[in-house]
């Protein structure tokens, strides 16, 4: 087993969680750019509805209670892509740790943190330095979390990151210059790739490969192709937690941009298209109605959907090719018994 060692005089003090928790918040210094951000953020909204198939940006999921809601899809008996990207971590993490040596953590969409502990673990019990930046669009969520892994991890330091992927990938800097970690490892898990188009995954992956210094990590967790009765299962679970995740997304336009869609008006509605090979969520209209957006009113009519959701499912041959043309070269991977999940190592490589 590789064993990190740092000196016992460079660790914080258990104790201090102002020395060891930092919250960051990306635009909210520069009013100007908040401001330029919250109106692109508007424009995008008006875009997706304005499409003859309407859409919605997934990530407007994510307020408080659609955090809390998808921590309880999480244990729903259906959603089998949470337990067995956990089961991976559980039994890997190690190797995994091995692979990389001593490197500071940065998760995007952290959520709770809760598969990331089995790495923490596995730096942890190496001996090496504990570094993590989680990266989610949920303060509460995001500080709650953190504050507790400070308390089950005393040599741990965080520094969260309130932002939506791209712009933290975009402002968060470059690799620490510290000695005692001098890699970064870029954590991307629970199969949120799925949730991007394929031209969405190549400017992802662009932003990685630009945030990434050579020799850097990216650790990635996609759900692979399987059959149709399976992933259908685990987007329309029998509690109904799905749907209501679904339809929270209205309750949160409704807060942010004032919006006044009502959501007795729209039923939850997720199929596998197997043709593009991704689960698509949508919301389905129950009666014409309007719905208004500042000056912009838009017709709903019986039957019509809005597409909040994709879920794509990967081929793992085709996704490291992929990889590859961005200068992220697979090194490990790692599988459930079933072959349902997998975890990617990639390392950056140099221009």
């Amino acid at each position: 087993m590789a064993t990190f060692r740092t000196p016992e005089l460079d660790r914080p003090d258990p104790q201090d969680f102002d020395l060891r928790l930092r919250i960051d918040t990306l635009n909210d210094s520069d009013r100007a750019d908040h401001l330029a951000a919250q109106a692109a953020d508007r424009n995008e909204i008006l875009h997706g509805l304005t499409q003859p198939q309407k859409t919605l940006p997934s990530k407007y999921f994510y307020d408080q209670r659609g955090s809390e809601l998808f921590e309880e899809i999480c244990d729903q008996p259906e959603y089998y892509p949470t337990r067995t990207e956990a089961w991976i971590l559980d039994h890997y993490a190690g190797e995994m740790a091995d692979v990389t040596g001593p490197c500071e953590l940065v998760e995007l969409g952290s959520g709770s943190s809760t598969k990331t502990r089995a790495l923490l673990d596995a730096y942890r019990d190496r001996g090496g330095p504990l570094r993590y930046v989680p990266i989610d669009v949920s303060r509460t969520i995001l500080i709650e979390s953190a504050r507790q892994l400070l308390r089950d991890y005393p040599t741990l330091q965080v520094r969260g990151t309130i932002a939506t992927y791209e712009r933290a990938l975009l402002q968060l800097g470059v690799n620490p210059t510290a000695t005692d970690l001098s890699a970064r490892m870029l954590i991307f898990l629970g199969s949120t790739l799925g949730n991007f188009t394929p031209e969405e995954s190549d400017r992802f992956f662009m932003q990685v490969r630009d945030f990434l210094n050579a020799g850097d990590y990216f650790l990635l967790g996609v759900d692979l192709h399987k059959n149709t009765a399976q992933l259908e299962a685990a987007y329309n679970d029998a509690q109904g937690i799905t749907a209501h995740f679904n339809l929270n997304i209205l309750d949160h336009l409704n807060h942010r941009f004032a919006t006044n869609f009502k959501r007795d008006n729209f039923e939850h509605w997720a199929f596998y298209n197997e043709h593009d090979r991704q689960i698509e969520m949508h919301l389905r209209c129950l009666i014409d109605h309007e719905v208004q957006l500042g000056d912009h009113r838009f017709s709903f009519t019986q039957g019509e959907t809005i597409r909040t959701e994709i879920s794509r499912k990967f081929d793992l041959e085709s996704l490291q090719t992929q990889l590859n043309q961005y200068d992220l070269e697979p090194i490990q991977v790692w599988q459930d018994p079933q072959g349902w999940f997998a975890s990617i190592l990639t390392r950056r490589r140099s221009d």
